[in-house]
């Protein structure tokens, strides 16, 4: 009889990692998703580059210029030109800030990745915490954010909304408060770049993948310079995507709806043949009819709606569109020639 291997108790797992991890020698990737970003990015260049200072590690810093209609682009090459080490991905048009972010992730070369607003809400200084989780055995140290005082009432209160509906409606837990800025490994991100959808929902693909992950709490400061460009109707159908991206009880709900519409028709109905039958009363039929019609009417209207939601994402899908297009890279080595084209 061969008996089971023991089982390591996850925080020995950790400490087992932990013995073995060491940022010597290692690199870090900065991503940095880029839109009409021009007013602060040399505010951000120059906390970023401090901090990147002050960790004693090889670095490159992956931004990607989403399509800006400003002055980003240029402020962009010009901080390349003065360091190498800032890489500029350059993408055809706007294709939304989760597709710039996989942009960024799938050109990274590190060995940890730390995606990033460079509207320095995300503060660099915390980058220092999350090599510390990391070194201590945790895959994913992720910021979450204990004071919003710089967005405003209404944008906490939806935002909240939206953890509470995405963690019932999901199999997926979603960290309360938590954003895009956290620290990966390099095996993390691997996995991120194997998943082929085309709707992209970043904050919950993160937890999708697992492993140990870390909650490292700070205070979200206001943004440094220029103004957002989200939006609330934005931010609604972000909230859509990430929901039906990750869950299927939007649709499976109007089953049962359907099956409580049904019986209180015929609940309805017998009600109207016991008064018939018993008393010969004629139940008064119009307004009682339109009233049932428009109900319906509106129910089948929800209904077809989010059967649409999910049939457009399908749609999206198996079109088999690339995720984006990049128009230029900067500061990354020239793809090497296949042999085939070395021996034509």
């Amino acid at each position: 009889m061969v008996s089971a291997p023991p089982s390591v108790p996850p925080a020995a797992q950790a400490n087992l990692i932990a013995q073995t991890r060491s940022r010597a020698g290692k690199r870090l990737s900065i991503v940095a998703p880029c839109f009409n970003e021009q007013e602060v990015l040399d505010l951000f260049f120059g906390r970023i580059e401090d901090e990147l200072g002050k960790l004693g590690l090889d670095y490159e810093i992956v931004c990607v210029n989403d399509g800006s209609r400003d002055h980003t682009l240029a402020v962009l090459l010009a901080h390349h030109q003065r360091n190498p080490r800032i890489k500029v991905i350059n993408l055809a048009r706007n294709f939304g800030k989760e597709t710039a972010l996989s942009a960024g992730l799938d050109v990274t070369t590190g060995d940890m990745v730390v995606p990033i607003d460079v509207d320095l809400q995300d503060p660099p200084e915390l980058i220092s915490r999350f090599l510390e989780a990391w070194e201590a055995g945790a895959d994913v140290a992720y910021g979450v954010r204990v004071d919003r005082k710089a967005d405003t009432p209404l944008k906490r209160f939806t935002a909240q909304g939206f953890y509470r509906a995405f963690n019932r409606l999901s199999d997926v837990g979603l960290p309360y408060n938590a954003g895009d800025f956290r620290l990966m490994d390099r095996r993390v991100v691997e996995v991120l770049r194997q998943l082929p959808e085309r709707n992209r929902f970043m904050k919950g693909l993160f937890a999708w993948v697992g492993f140990r992950q870390e909650a490292i709490p700070y205070a979200r400061p206001e943004r440094a310079a220029g103004t957002s460009s989200w939006r609330y109707w934005k931010l609604w159908n972000f909230a859509l995507d990430g929901i039906t991206s990750f869950s299927t009880a939007p649709i499976r709900v109007w089953s049962y709806v359907g099956l409580l519409v049904g019986c209180l028709a015929v609940g309805w109905a017998l009600v109207v043949v016991v008064r018939t039958l018993l008393f010969g009363r004629d139940v008064p039929g119009y307004p009682s009819l339109m009233v049932a019609i428009l109900l319906s009417f509106g129910v089948q209207m929800l209904a077809i709606g989010s059967l649409g939601e999910y049939v457009a994402r399908i749609y999206q899908e198996v079109k088999g569109r690339p995720l984006y297009v990049v128009m230029d890279r900067y500061g990354f080595e020239a793809p090497k020639p296949s042999p085939e084209d070395a021996s034509a």
